[in-house]
């Protein structure tokens, strides 16, 4: 293809892309109300704990904030809702280019990667209300709580994306093996520096006086890049067989 016919197979590609995202926010924003109610769990459970819910509630601040969040939730499950169409959208521009090698990588990528990514943004759904309700011990006796909404759901959403980041980044050190450019013991040498930076994220991303999900955050991750590294070491020992076979000259 001519490198005209490559930018008119482009632009195809990004307008169906895009018409499956307005698709998928049309219908999100049917569904931010059930979404709304499970990520302000925390906020009830407070109100219930202090036994005046006039003192815990989640406020919006403009006319149209409330809009403003449901556009912005809208937004975020649409992408998750069309994420099969443009990302095939992608896939297919990108494929031809690719050798069978490559696109078998790419394949087992993309297999560990996404569930890898929800698992994450799962386990910070799960650590997020105890997060909430941890701060909020610490409003003194006659204060209130009033969470704007808007940063509210920027708090949560930027957890769930960190911790499913944090969850994939086990992946990519399999990539590097893959490429040649780390090898399994090396990984596995680095199991000090992965322990401490495990910890130190974890500790960042939940409250310091939660002890319990910054554990919980760093055994996952720890668990997981002990899992890259034994699995590096795998492919590494197959790499030397088929070395050693083909220096042997047998098939």
């Amino acid at each position: 293809m001519t490198l005209g016919e490559h930018l008119i197979e482009l632009r195809k590609r990004l307008m169906i892309a895009a018409l499956a995202l307005v698709v998928g926010m049309v219908v999100a924003f049917f569904v931010t109300d059930p979404i709304i109610h499970l990520i302000t769990e925390p906020i009830r459970t407070i109100a219930e704990r202090d036994g005046d819910a006039a003192k815990v509630e989640l406020m919006f601040s403009t006319v149209s904030s409330a809009f403003d969040l449901r556009l912005r939730m809208s937004f975020a499950i649409g992408l998750m809702f069309s994420a099969p169409i443009w990302m095939w959208q992608i896939w297919a521009f990108v494929m031809p280019g690719l050798t069978k090698k490559e696109v078998r990588y790419t394949w087992g990528f993309i297999a560990a990667a996404v569930p890898l990514f929800f698992a994450g943004c799962y386990v910070g759904l799960v650590i997020m209300p105890h997060i909430v309700e941890l701060m909020a011990s610490f409003v003194p006796d006659g204060g209130a709580s009033f969470y704007d909404a808007s940063y509210y759901y920027d708090f949560v959403f930027k957890l769930l994306i960190v911790v499913g980041i944090a969850f994939v980044l086990p992946v990519f050190l399999v990539a590097l093996n893959l490429a040649g450019v780390m090898s399994g013991l090396a990984i596995l040498k680095g199991w000090r520096v992965a322990i401490l930076i495990s910890v130190i994220f974890s500790a960042l991303a939940t409250p310091a006086a939660d002890v319990a999900s910054m554990l919980l955050l760093a055994g996952i991750m720890t668990v997981l890049y002990f899992a890259a590294a034994a699995l590096s070491l795998l492919f590494d020992r197959r790499r030397r067989k088929r070395d050693a076979a083909l220096l042997d000259g047998t098939p």
